[in-house]
Formats: structure tokens, C-alpha cells, sequence
């Protein structure tokens, strides 16, 4: 299987992986929103909210990652460029998820 055709395969699966995580969050976002510190605390200390939250910045910033890869790969004509951009974009997409999960794992009352 040719490259693109994997990034597209994993794009489209990723894609369809999200559309329900999205539908919870946006229901849960709007139900705390304007509640007080400690409520919100509270809903991230849910062990259910905990991982259905990961498994959603996981796919988001892969997403994101694989669709920005392929922004890069249709307008950076210097290969090295390139390269670079794409390690950044994959170094940031395995870091930040990395770091909001250690925080969100890490909430306590």
C-alpha cells in the first residue's frame, strides 16, 4: 500500500473515530461551561471522563498532525524544509496530547 493511501486510510478512520468523541465533548463542554472551578475539577476526575477525554486529544491531535502533514507536503517544495516541519508538527502531536493527559490524570479534588 502506497503512503498517501495509508495517510488518507488513516485520515478517513480518524475522522469517523472523532465524530462521536466530538458529539461528547461539545454535549459536556456545554453542560460545564458555566459552572465554578471545582465542578470542572470534578468532571475531569471522573475516571470515565478522564479516558473518554484522552482518546479524544489522541485522535484530535492526530488528526490534525496527518492533515497538516498534508498541507506540507502540497506547499513546501524544499524537501529539508519539509522534513523539518514534519518532524516539529509529529514532536508537538506526540507531546502536548502527552502532557494534557499527565495533567488531566494528575487532577485532584
Amino acid at each position: 500500500m502506497h503512503s498517501s493511501t495509508k495517510k488518507w486510510l488513516f485520515t478517513k478512520i480518524s475522522s469517523l473515530i472523532l465524530l462521536p468523541l466530538m458529539v461528547w465533548f461539545i454535549i459536556n463542554f456545554v453542560s460545564i461551561y458555566d459552572e465554578n472551578y471545582s465542578e470542572v475539577v470534578l468532571f475531569f476526575t471522573q475516571q470515565s471522563s478522564k479516558v473518554i477525554f484522552s482518546i479524544f486529544v489522541i485522535f484530535a491531535f492526530f488528526f490534525s498532525s496527518l492533515t497538516i502533514s498534508e498541507i506540507f507536503e502540497d506547499y513546501i517544495q524544499d524537501e529539508k524544509i519539509k522534513n523539518v516541519a514534519n518532524k516539529l508538527l509529529n514532536l508537538f502531536a506526540i507531546i502536548i496530547p502527552l502532557l494534557t493527559i499527565i495533567g488531566i490524570f494528575n487532577l485532584t479534588i
